[in-house]
């Protein structure tokens, strides 16, 4: 009977109410009225504990999630709220690793359901909410954060936080954010707050000033990340971080094994020597043991995860022509006899200039996820044909993965990806 609650819980959470993944367009809300009222239905249970609140175009779930573990590591009950789902709609909501109960989803739904529908919430927007009474219910010491597409009007951004962070900006969701670099650093920065620090991850020349100035006119102390921390894979797979060119954490037993992690570490490094100055305690033995352990810890996945050899196969739900070119550039770099591309993108996006990156020599099983948003997949086959990438269509994605196994070799490497939705069927 309890099963059948939450199965009709979820079927009401994704099917009744506008969910940005699913439908794209329709469910974005362009102010934060609907969860300011959510919240004060709930008595604003996201003022009951500090948070770090973490956005960016690319590699905010990944410092999240390393935030996190090492929060969870130096003893402190932690929350990390992030989106989206791979698998399970209770990975958005953790408790030091542990998903929230379905329990607490069924009475929470069951509550509040009338008083959020008379408020016309979205998807998000009530996810949100929930996130922030479980996280109060639960006692927690401090929240991690994550943004969804957004900053300035994103449903995360009426949080208290004792520290901000921005990652890197690329051009991603441009019809909502901004059609330039720089309109959507401006979008990004709404989540400086008055005297709260901030970190940028990534010195981009071209749109420092746009933190700088949201910052000084906040009060708000600004750093770059890459400005005293440096990170690397050496060729053992070990990483070693460096802080003002000197040794500081060595020969880590780093689990997410993307190159372009180098730069997602330096920024969670960073956050983590704010942290500390505001009196958090923790020590480097934590710092090293949390990011070891952060899969471990917080159930991360869908990163250049390799579940497969003999053929080596690689999942990662890089969707945006920055998380792209780095995915590519580092498949290039492996050893192999025939690259196989299963791929599946959304149709809601400009995909050229993706499509532009993958490589020509590859083998492509081009599919559709199964969202309302997804590209059909003969769509996306003519698409890639421009570009000179070529392959077959198929009627799911897992009708394209397994016709990739099939064929591959175990000299051969498949790769899996083009959307977060595509990677979460195909695993």
């Amino acid at each position: 009977m309890k099963q059948i609650l939450y199965r009709e819980t979820l079927d009401y959470l994704f099917n009744r109410l506008p969910m940005f993944q699913r439908v794209g367009a329709a469910a974005y809300k362009a102010d934060l009225g609907n969860t300011i009222a959510l919240c004060k239905i709930l008595e604003n249970p996201e003022r009951n504990f500090p948070s770090v609140h973490i956005a960016g175009t690319n590699g905010k779930g990944s410092v999240s999630n390393m935030i996190a573990s090492i929060l969870q590591e130096a003893g402190y009950k932690t929350g990390l709220f992030t989106s989206p789902h791979l698998k399970d709609f209770r990975e958005r909501i953790r408790v030091n690793g542990t998903m929230v109960s379905e329990d607490f989803i069924v009475d929470f739904v069951r509550q509040y359901k009338d008083y959020f529908e008379s408020v016309g919430a979205s998807f998000f927007e009530y996810t949100f909410a929930m996130a922030m009474q479980y996280f109060f219910e639960q006692k927690i010491d401090i929240a991690v954060v994550e943004t969804g597409m957004g900053g300035r009007l994103d449903s995360t951004n009426i949080i208290l936080p004792v520290v901000t962070a921005i990652t890197n900006i690329g051009l991603d969701h441009t019809e909502f954010l901004g059609k330039s670099i720089r309109k959507i650093a401006a979008e990004k920065a709404g989540i400086i707050k008055p005297e709260v620090p901030i970190v940028i991850g990534e010195m981009q020349e071209e749109i420092m000033d746009v933190f700088m100035e949201r910052a000084m006119d906040s009060d708000a102390p600004l750093t770059f990340a890459d400005n005293g921390f440096a990170a690397r894979f050496n060729n053992d797979g070990l990483l070693n971080i460096m802080r003002d060119g000197e040794p500081f954490l060595y020969n880590l037993s780093f689990p997410l094994q993307g190159k372009y992690q180098e730069k997602n570490v330096v920024t969670a490094m960073e956050i983590v020597a704010v942290l500390k100055r505001q009196k958090f305690n923790i020590p480097k033995k934590n710092m090293k043991t949390g990011l070891e352990r952060v899969i471990q810890n917080t159930g991360f996945a869908g990163r250049w995860q390799v579940l497969g050899s003999n053929p080596a196969t690689i999942f990662d739900t890089a969707h945006n022509a920055a998380g792209i070119d780095e995915v590519m550039r580092q498949l290039s770099h492996l050893t192999f006899h025939q690259l196989h591309i299963v791929l599946g993108m959304v149709g809601d996006k400009d995909i050229s200039n993706i499509l532009a990156l993958f490589p020509k020599d590859a083998v492509y099983y081009f599919c559709k996820a199964d969202i309302p948003r997804g590209l059909d997949a003969h769509i996306l086959e003519r698409k890639a044909q421009e570009h000179n990438l070529y392959g077959r269509v198929y009627t799911s994605v897992n009708e394209a993965f397994e016709a990739a196994k099939q064929v591959a070799k175990k000299e051969d490497v498949i790769f899996v990806g083009g959307s977060t939705f595509t990677v979460a069927e195909a695993i």
